[in-house]
C-alpha cells in the first residue's frame, strides 16, 4: 500500500471534541483535508457554526454537535447524535479541555472539580461511548487524546501555577497508555499529543507574560504555529501508524528534551 493510501481518511467519521476553534479547529481541518467526514463539538452554538463555515471555506464539511462535557450527562447523548447522524464514528480526536491558573493554596475547588470533570471525566465518558458504541464492535478505531507538556513535568516557577491543570494532563497521558494495552484486542489505537505552548484562548495570559521566556528556553526558539500539530494528527489517525500505540509525543519545540 502506497503512503498516500494509508494518509487517506476518506469516507472514515472523524469526531473532535473542542472543535470550534484553536488548536481542535486546526486539527479538524488536516483530518478534513485528508477526505474524513468531520463531527465537531463544542459548547456555544455560535462559535461552531463560525468554524463550520470557515472549514467550508476550504471544502471541508462539518456537522457541528452542541454539547458541554463538563456535564456527566452530555456525552453519551452526543455521541448517539453523531452516530445517529454518521453511523460510525472512526476517529476520535479527544481535545475539550480548560485551564485555570491559580496558587494552590489559593485554588477554589469549584475550580478544581470544573477541570476534573472537563479534562478527565469528559474525556473518558466519550471515549467509553465511541467504544461501546462503534469502535470495538466494528474492531477498528483511532483515539488521540490531546495532554501537555505541563503533564510531563512540573511548572517552571516563573510560569503561573496551574496544579489542577496539571493533574489532569498528567491523567490523560496514562489514561491514554492503560486504555492502549485494554483495546489493542479490539484493533483500536490510543495514543496522545502533548502540544507545548500554542497561541489560543487558554494560553493568552501565559504568552502575554512570558513568551519571550519560553522562547528562549525552546531550542527551536518559537512557540507553537497554525501547522505544527497537523501532521501528527493526521498520523495518528491514519493506517500508516497502525502499530503505534501507547504513546505520548510532544510538539513543543524541543522544550522537554532538556534535563
Amino acid at each position: 500500500m502506497s503512503l498516500k493510501q494509508l494518509l487517506d481518511l476518506s469516507g472514515r467519521v472523524a469526531l473532535v471534541t473542542g472543535g470550534s476553534r484553536g488548536l481542535g479547529l486546526q486539527m479538524s481541518e488536516a483530518l478534513g483535508e485528508l477526505g474524513a467526514k468531520l463531527a465537531i463539538t463544542a459548547r456555544k452554538a455560535d462559535e461552531l457554526e463560525a468554524a463550520a463555515g470557515q472549514l467550508a471555506k476550504h471544502g471541508i464539511e462539518a456537522e457541528p454537535f452542541v454539547c458541554d462535557l463538563g456535564d456527566a450527562g452530555a456525552a453519551g447523548a452526543m455521541v448517539e447524535a453523531v452516530l445517529k447522524r454518521f453511523g460510525q464514528v472512526d476517529i476520535l480526536v479527544n481535545n475539550a479541555g480548560a485551564a485555570w491558573g491559580s496558587p494552590t493554596v489559593d485554588h477554589p475547588l469549584e475550580a478544581w472539580l470544573k477541570l476534573m470533570n472537563l479534562n478527565l471525566t469528559g474525556m473518558f465518558l466519550v471515549t467509553q461511548a465511541v467504544g461501546k458504541l462503534s469502535m470495538i464492535q466494528r474492531r477498528t478505531g483511532r483515539i488521540v487524546n490531546i495532554a501537555s507538556i505541563a503533564g510531563l513535568r512540573g511548572n517552571d516557577p516563573r510560569m503561573m501555577p496551574t496544579l489542577a491543570y496539571n493533574t489532569t494532563k498528567g491523567g490523560v497521558v496514562n489514561m491514554t497508555r492503560a486504555l492502549a494495552c485494554e483495546w489493542a484486542q479490539h484493533n483500536i489505537t490510543v495514543n496522545a499529543i502533548a502540544p507545548g505552548y500554542f497561541p489560543s484562548k487558554m494560553t493568552k495570559g501565559t504568552l502575554e507574560k512570558a513568551q519571550a521566556a519560553i522562547e528562549a528556553q525552546c531550542p527551536l526558539g518559537r512557540v507553537g504555529g497554525p501547522e505544527d500539530l497537523k501532521g501528527l494528527v493526521a498520523l495518528l489517525a491514519s493506517d500508516a501508524s497502525a502499530y503505534i500505540t501507547g504513546q505520548i509525543i510532544a510538539v513543543d519545540g524541543g522544550l522537554t528534551a532538556k534535563a
